[in-house]
């Protein structure tokens, strides 16, 4: 029997009553079809997923699809590699070789990457249909799963093509952490102890006081972790869909974090370790403003290095490198970058004062 621990609403009533959408947080849910019944009834399914979730998983969720008209199953090759347009245009050929409607449900099976591909081949497929989010890592439950942005990566940079898309429901079974290789685990906790840094100061204090709960993936811990993290993510959404004010502060260390991926040719570091590094760059930048006491700094960087993430970026990546990719980021506004720095712990601002030298002090610090 399915056990759904926490069930969050991503409240998108003031844009539209029907595009709000639950996020259930539990264990047993994907291989139930009582928990599919209500969204597939009748309809047809484009499952996607890759291939190291897929021989996984794939066969529990096909058979609790019992009351889908039809499925259709698209295997990627996982990796952050794989994340292009060419890999939206297989989901978009096989949805159309077997005459789906628009009326047919795509479901995201994996992680971040199958996730965001999904949802954009959905938003392109006959010009939107729905899709599911069923996240399997630890990054894509408490972030990327949630709050409809989907796409691709360009040569020129990180999700670069794209559309807003909103799921029509998250499913996230904490059963498939078990299978969550350790370093794909300790990427996800990056972007769990983000929320803390510029939404809630005790949520921070608290991932610190238990990362070795955390670490050694206590079940309590972690399950809090995620509903608190889906929480704080699903109230940003709800306040500002698109990006347009505070929603922004969600890519506190991205900028760096999507330069490093660049840099890197994607693949060498994960996404939430890139993202690791560029927090703690930003905290320091963020010191040094004035907003956050350097203690918070040493908090972060204890806690990165507690689980395994990086402190610092490669060694290989010089200031003038990282400016030159970061000015291809899309955050770059009349050609300014945007970075996302704390004004205090648990309050985060967007501000474009950020020298060339200060990104030499911090990098070399």
């Amino acid at each position: 029997m399915p056990d759904v621990l926490h069930t969050l609403e991503v409240d998108l009533a003031s844009v539209a009553d029907d595009r709000s959408y639950e996020i259930h947080i539990g264990r047993g849910l994907i291989g139930d079809a009582a928990v599919w019944r209500a969204a597939t009834q009748d309809r047809g399914v484009v499952l996607v997923t890759d291939n190291q979730v897929g021989p996984l998983y794939g066969s529990a969720v096909k058979s609790a699809l019992s009351d889908a008209a039809q499925i259709t199953e698209v295997v990627l090759p996982a990796g952050e590699a794989s994340k292009h347009l060419d890999s939206v245009q297989q989901i978009l050929d096989a949805a159309l070789a077997d005459r789906h409607e628009r009326s047919s449900l795509f479901v995201a099976l994996g992680g971040g990457v199958v996730g965001d591909m999904t949802g954009f081949a959905a938003a392109c497929f006959l010009r939107g249909a729905d899709f599911i989010q069923v996240p399997t890592t630890l990054l894509a439950q408490v972030d990327s799963s949630v709050g409809g942005k989907t796409g691709v990566n360009h040569k020129m940079g990180k999700n670069l093509i794209g559309a807003f898309h909103q799921p029509k429901q998250v499913l996230i079974d904490l059963d498939t952490l078990a299978t969550l290789p350790a370093r794909e685990f300790s990427a996800g906790l990056a972007e769990v102890v983000k929320y803390g840094l510029i939404r809630d100061a005790e949520f921070f204090s608290w991932l610190i006081q238990n990362v070795s709960a955390l670490k050694d993936r206590e079940p309590s811990a972690v399950a809090y972790a995620i509903q608190r993290s889906c929480a704080i993510k699903a109230a940003v959404v709800a306040e500002d869909e698109r990006e347009g004010g505070v929603r922004a502060h969600l890519n506190f260390g991205h900028t760096f974090g999507h330069a490093i991926e660049r840099i890197q040719g994607y693949g060498d570091w994960l996404h939430g370790e890139a993202v690791a590094a560029g927090m703690v760059l930003a905290s320091r930048l963020s010191a040094a403003a004035g907003g956050i006491d350097a203690a918070v700094v040493d908090e972060l960087i204890g806690f990165n290095e507690a689980v395994g993430l990086p402190v610092s970026t490669p060694a290989d990546v010089t200031p003038q490198a990282l400016l030159a990719a970061m000015g291809s980021d899309k955050k770059v506004t009349a050609g300014k970058i945007r970075y996302i720095l704390l004004r205090q712990l648990g309050e985060a601002e967007v501000t474009e004062d950020v020298t060339e030298d200060d990104i030499a002090r911090v990098i070399g610090t």
